[in-house]
């Protein structure tokens, strides 16, 4: 299930589903501490009218999403026609504030008036845990519900006309016995409960009389704070400053930070400037304020682990800050590599990926590989971080980043990149690919660390290091000696996927993988218009059957993840297809590369929120949305397109 909506402050992350209710909500990272995660954890909106009580997730209900205001504040219209009712809600993650706020426009679209009364639901499993120790109390004083454990704390409350709201419960959820607090409300009616403990809900009555044709306003927060007490002030200073007014702040906020990407929106093709800005937004809403850059915060879909997608990949990281970078958001990017810096592993390289607060995430990559004991790593990680931090430094001319980040990041990492190396074949020592499957000498992996190479050597020598600027310029130089040696596949004319080296023999994997031929270019290991390039597109294009009317394009042949159509060769991924992009434009075929972009949003939600992967077949989209890395492309395509049409 799709987040049509994502809200952040970077401290606070609130996902709306297609419901249009909260899904996720995260704090106080972005990505960690989902408290209403997992089955039987949805919070719930519903409308009591003549004697009916309909939730929006009943199937009565159509829905429509939209960022309409250039600021990350999400629009739901929510309409029920047998009801003849209609929610416009506005929603926001305050972004001075640790506070959910929702503005619902409740129209009676009737030709009499009607006495309405509106239900929210909530229930939390705080720290993102089932150990049933959670206490949900109401406080008079404040008029509110309080949720809390231990160093967590949320308050929810609202008002309508100035009139708090009318009734409450509080109750447990999550047995036979107790299926939610929302049962309370069916007749129209909550029973007042005002404390309980255990896995806990609570449920809120706000009651409008609506003329014919008419509507009212109700508004609705949940507060977050590391204690009462903070959350108390947050609660406070909603109901002393007014919904509007926080709404019109946090717009004004996101107003100001817009405006670099704004600017750059101006001189896109029409059908690409809305895409632009709000694709800057949700890559901004999945980024931690301590650094981290999180895959996607969409909880729903689970990967062959049983995990989710809310960590912070180096990779995904790198790639996603790029652009960021080229608007001119140096920020972001220096509490990125602050966040890598953190992580590094002592031996001078990234692990496979992290949580928001800098802990290890959870891995499926061994260290015993057969008799072979290596890091569980993937190199390309660590060599995108190096190569993208050396692009900062050549853009932002920031001398503070070799005084912060030479001897403590980038060193290590290109001093273990350049000692990385297999005796056989010269080129990077094996680790998992890009796709995080197979263990083996990566195409893709070896053009990486190769640019990273060469990079840091760069940086090695702005730094007054040339001793270390000589020795990995001179490793570079020697992997793309190898490269040219082993990686092309005359037979298939087109680039391997990788080797392996058995007892002195290698063994060449030709699976065709797009990781390969587009980093082997994006990356400057071979020429954009040598033979190794222009002979495995053209393979490519004819085994993937690729065109301009059909543009999407799978990882590689027989991909099997999440594939649900026999007779593919696997699923088309944003990815890839905007690989396919880049290289037109980087070619001087910037035009050729509108067809895949027009793909791209053709293929997004009504909110510009993109997922991984399309089904082919069935056209539908699948696997996490939003997923970060999609929208990162989608913006590097994009500004690669401006730099080639000037």
């Amino acid at each position: 299930m799709a987040r049509p909506i994502v809200l952040s402050n970077g401290e606070l992350h609130v996902g709306l589903n297609i419901f249009g209710v909260v899904h996720d909500f995260y704090y106080p990272y972005v990505g960690f501490e989902n408290h209403a995660a997992g089955q039987g954890l949805r919070h719930k909106l519903g409308v009591y009218v003549d004697n009916v009580l309909s939730w929006t997730d009943d199937g009565a209900w159509t829905f429509e999403f939209h960022y309409p205001h250039t600021a990350l504040i999400g629009h739901t219209t929510a309409r029920n026609d047998s009801l003849g009712i209609v929610l416009e809600m506005d929603d926001i993650v305050d972004a001075e504030m640790n506070a959910f706020i929702r503005n619902i426009h409740v129209i009676n679209t009737a030709d009499r008036p009607r006495d309405i009364k509106v239900f929210t639901y909530q229930a939390f499993a705080i720290g993102d845990s089932r150990s049933n120790t959670d206490t949900a109390q109401y406080l008079p004083d404040s008029n509110a519900i309080l949720h809390y454990r231990g160093r967590r704390a949320f308050i929810v409350s609202g008002y309508t006309d100035d009139t708090p709201f009318d009734q409450f419960s509080i109750g447990l959820f999550g047995s036979d016995d107790h299926q939610g607090t929302f049962r309370d409300a069916e007749d129209g009616e909550l029973s007042g409960n005002v404390v309980e403990h255990g896995r806990v809900d609570s449920a809120l009555r706000f009651s409008v009389s609506v003329d014919a044709h008419s509507s009212k306003r109700v508004h609705y927060w949940i507060a977050a704070g590391m204690n009462n007490r903070e959350a108390l002030y947050v609660h406070k200073q909603i109901q002393d400053n007014g919904v509007f007014d926080r709404i019109h702040a946090t717009a004004n906020w996101w107003h100001t930070w817009l405006q670099p990407a704004i600017d750059a929106a101006k001189r896109l093709p029409a059908e690409h400037r809305d895409r632009f800005i709000e694709s800057v937004m949700i890559i901004k809403s999945q980024i931690d304020k301590r650094g981290a850059i999180i895959a996607s915060t969409d909880s729903t879909l689970l990967n062959y682990s049983k995990d989710n997608y809310a960590y912070c990949w180096p990779r995904d990281g790198a790639n996603t800050i790029w652009p960021l970078i080229r608007l001119g958001y140096y920020d972001e990017a220096y509490r990125f590599f602050e966040f890598c810096q953190r992580a590094l592993h002592p031996g001078g390289y990234l692990m496979h990926k992290y949580r928001a607060d800098g802990a290890l995430g959870s891995s499926w990559h061994p260290y015993v590989h057969g008799d072979t004991i290596s890091p569980p790593i993937q190199e390309d990680e660590t060599a995108l971080v190096v190569f993208v931090f050396v692009q900062f430094y050549h853009l932002s001319k920031d001398s503070r980043l070799i005084k912060d980040f030479y001897h403590s990041l980038i060193r290590p990492m290109a001093d273990f990149m350049a000692d990385f190396v297999d005796e056989t074949t010269g080129l990077p020592k094996p680790s998992y690919d890009l796709w995080e499957e197979r263990f083996l000498i990566n195409t893709h992996t070896t053009a990486v660390t190769h640019a990273a190479l060469i990079a840091a050597s760069e940086l090695a020598g702005v730094a007054g290091d040339n001793e270390s600027a000589v020795k990995w310029r001179t490793a570079a130089e020697d992997i793309q000696t190898a490269a040219q040696k082993h990686l092309f596949n005359e037979d298939r004319q087109v680039l391997y996927r990788g080797l392996i080296v058995e007892n002195d023999d290698i063994h060449y994997d030709a699976t065709i993988d797009t990781a390969a031929i587009y980093g082997s270019f994006l990356f400057g290991l071979f020429a954009s218009d040598s033979h190794e390039i222009t002979a495995s597109i053209a393979t490519m294009t004819r085994v993937f059957n690729t065109s301009e009317d059909r543009p999407g394009l799978p990882r590689y042949e027989n991909d099997t993840y999440r594939r649900e159509s026999e007779g593919i060769t696997g699923n088309w991924w944003y990815i890839t297809t905007l690989w396919h992009a880049q290289y037109a434009i980087e070619t001087g075929l910037s035009e050729k590369s509108l067809p895949y972009l027009q793909w791209i949003i053709d293929h997004a939600m009504s909110t510009g929120m993109m997922g991984e992967q399309i089904e082919p077949i069935t056209d539908t989209v699948i696997s996490p949305a939003p997923l970060t890395w999609s929208h990162a492309e989608y913006l590097s395509t994009l500004i690669d397109y401006l730099g080639r049409e000037r």
